[in-house]
């Protein structure tokens, strides 16, 4: 008899999900865009987090630095270590 209890308190829980599950509102199209747009701006400063780059700044004499760490308290340019394709130079064609 035990056991046969349990499975109807299984059963009543199960559907109490189900009613819970079908009496949720409809989704709000404004919500799901605005939630999906910040995810895609997420993932894109993750990505861009990703990218190896160099950090450019000026020291105390304004020479410029270029280091892997970005400096503490100054102003520094985040550039990227990979440089973007450039214009192919070839002597042999004419």
């Amino acid at each position: 008899m035990q056991v046969r209890a349990g499975w109807v308190v299984l059963g009543l829980a199960a559907v109490a999900g189900l009613a819970w599950y079908a009496a949720r509102g409809p989704a709000d199209p404004a919500a799901d865009r605005a939630r999906q747009a910040r995810a895609d701006q997420a993932a894109a400063e993750i990505a861009a987090d990703a990218e190896p780059v160099l950090y450019r700044w000026r020291d105390a004499n304004g020479v410029t630095q270029i280091t892997e760490e970005p400096p503490k308290g100054r102003k520094y340019e985040r550039i990227p270590r990979d440089a973007a394709p450039a214009i192919e130079v070839r002597g042999d064609r004419e």
